[in-house]
């Protein structure tokens, strides 16, 4: 997109239905020509921004930006206080998140100084992101991998926008990566090992039981909040947060490919993927109905017959049992749910912590090639 020989207008709060529509309409206009974005559901961007259906904004508090050039917006930002991580963290945060613009340094920098005020006046100290509007969201800015679309539940961007970042006084603070994990099959050594795990620790290894979906999901919760306690940037989820979020599984998810180790019947590990979701979402082009049709939703439930690839989003176990053999029993399992479910288009893990060197190493050990790199940045306020 050319850049005009204007100035960009300031960096204005967003306000009324139309403003909240240009908002959300932005990505579809700056990036529907890109071949590697996959247009999100606009109801799904409504509600994430809706201050009464988000669980967010119990606690949190957002406001949004955009910048305009020549009568149109160019660029939009969201300036994040989450009190909650700063608890957690004991840190004086603050976040921006929802980027989106034009190649143009002179509207990113107008949209990030406005998010910088805005958190500078609650009394805050960095600004990091993006997030949208937590870490257990989705976060960071793609610097490695552009050859491919985003995996289901990750972000997207053009090219520039790491320089344009950049540009605006931001730095690394740290880097989330992505591993292909295509075609891999568990040597027996590791099957040896997780069949002795298996008996020494009585560990049942399980996939999510249908009939009882949302207890196991619960479950599920209690290994994540043990398992990345202390990780860099996490805070649990609220119970509200978590109740939407299974809402949001539950329309994706294969409980197939969900497995939960248990010692005694007590959760200790979990490894869940899922379908790859975003192979079917760009079929429905950002909406589900049009002109009073359900077009979309039909495309979309067409579409979704087809996907043969998986994410594995989240692999952990709780502190007390790793480096006992549980992880490799848990490779296992997942693995044979894979293939066993026809996913055979290829599979994507992470995102990964790029200093959690236990799990990276042991994805490299498995063969695990690293494809992308999502950056968070940071800035002092």
């Amino acid at each position: 997109m050319p850049v005009s020989s204007s100035s960009p207008r300031p960096a204005e709060p967003v306000r009324g239905r139309r403003g909240l529509a240009e908002f959300i309409e932005l990505p579809y206009r700056l990036h529907g020509g890109d071949p590697h974005f996959v247009p999100p559901l606009r109801g799904d961007c409504r509600r994430l921004l809706d201050r009464r259906r988000n669980p967010f904004f119990r606690y949190g508090e957002v406001e949004l930006f955009t910048v305009r050039r020549d009568g149109r917006v160019a660029g939009r930002v969201a300036a994040v206080h989450n009190p909650r991580h700063n608890r957690v963290h004991q840190a004086r945060d603050g976040f921006f998140g929802q980027f989106a613009c034009a190649d143009d340094p002179a509207v990113a920098r107008e949209l990030l100084d406005a998010a910088a005020r805005w958190l500078r006046g609650r009394g805050l100290k960095t600004m990091l992101g993006p997030v949208n509007f937590t870490m257990n969201d989705e976060c960071g800015v793609l610097v490695e991998g552009f050859d491919a679309p985003p995996s289901v539940l990750m972000p997207y961007n053009p090219a520039y926008y790491p320089a344009l970042l950049e540009s605006c006084g931001m730095a690394k603070a740290k880097d989330l990566w992505a591993w292909d994990g295509t075609g891999w099959v568990p040597p027996e050594r590791l099957l040896s090992i997780a069949r002795r795990a298996e008996l020494r620790h009585r560990l049942t290894v399980r996939p999510l039981d249908p009939a009882r979906l949302d207890g196991d999901l619960d479950r599920v919760k209690l290994v994540f909040d043990r398992a990345w306690q202390g990780n860099w940037g996490f805070t649990p989820m609220t119970d509200a947060e978590f109740a939407v979020a299974k809402q949001r599984l539950r329309k994706i998810m294969d409980p197939r490919l969900v497995q939960l180790a248990e010692v005694a019947g007590e959760p200790v590990a979990v490894a869940l993927a899922l379908p790859d979701f975003n192979q079917a979402l760009v079929a429905a082009r950002g909406r589900l109905s049009r002109f009073g049709l359900p077009i979309g939703r039909v495309r979309l439930s067409l579409a979704a017959r087809r996907i043969d690839r998986v994410r594995g989003v989240l692999f952990g176990v709780v502190p007390d049992l790793r480096r006992h053999g549980v992880e490799a029993a848990l490779l296992a399992r997942s693995q044979e749910a894979v293939t066993a479910g026809g996913y055979r288009g290829g599979m994507e893990l992470g995102w990964t912590l790029e200093d959690n060197q236990a799990i990276n190493s042991y994805l490299s050990l498995i063969g695990g090639t690293r494809t992308k790199a999502y950056r968070i940045y940071g800035r002092e306020l």
